[in-house]
């Protein structure tokens, strides 16, 4: 449905960004999923396994374990400990989860009114943080002994931020509007 929906914009974005041919027209490679879990996991030994029966619910695939490249003493985290739990997104399952996002999951936020526009990295990517999990209907509360954070990448093809923010906002992201004083 979401890319039906980009099929039919893809016209009007060529149009408004000066576009000479189709290919030039940016749209999204990949969605990662970002979680960290830092030293919570030498604390509760399930709270790894939690993340990962959590993650693989939302997207709909299997999660793979980050592990730590080097040493950090102030951090105190060893070479090849776990740190982090991610999934990277492409093709049908990437489009069901940003529609899943934009549709049902940011509704769900308590007093929602846009996300903002300042998650884009300079490259056309756009990071998104959502404070809870349990925003995703997949995920039942009754169920949840502790939430955790994550964070969302898009990456898309567009070579600026400007590209990238129309296409997302043609896409339908609940973006924060700003008043003109």
């Amino acid at each position: 449905m979401l890319k039906s929906k980009y099929l039919s914009i893809v016209p009007e974005l060529k149009s408004e960004l000066g576009l000479t041919t189709v290919a030039a027209v940016p749209k999204i490679n990949k969605v990662v999923i970002n979680v960290g879990v830092g030293s919570k996991v030498e604390k509760n030994t399930q709270y790894m396994d939690m993340v990962l029966d959590s993650l693989a619910k939302i997207t709909g695939q299997k999660p793979v374990i980050t592990k730590a490249r080097k040493s950090i003493a102030g951090f105190k985290v060893r070479e090849g400990s776990p740190v982090g739990v991610m999934v990277t997104l492409r093709g049908k399952r990437m489009y069901d989860f940003i529609e899943k996002l934009i549709t049902v999951a940011l509704a769900r936020v308590r007093d929602f009114r846009g996300i903002k526009g300042d998650g884009f990295d300079g490259q056309g990517n756009y990071t998104l943080g959502i404070k809870e999990h349990t925003i995703f209907p997949e995920i039942l509360f009754e169920n949840v002994d502790q939430t955790f954070g994550l964070e969302v990448t898009i990456a898309t093809t567009a070579t600026n931020d400007k590209a990238a923010k129309l296409l997302l906002d043609k896409l339908g992201f609940p973006f924060v509007k700003k008043d003109k004083k």
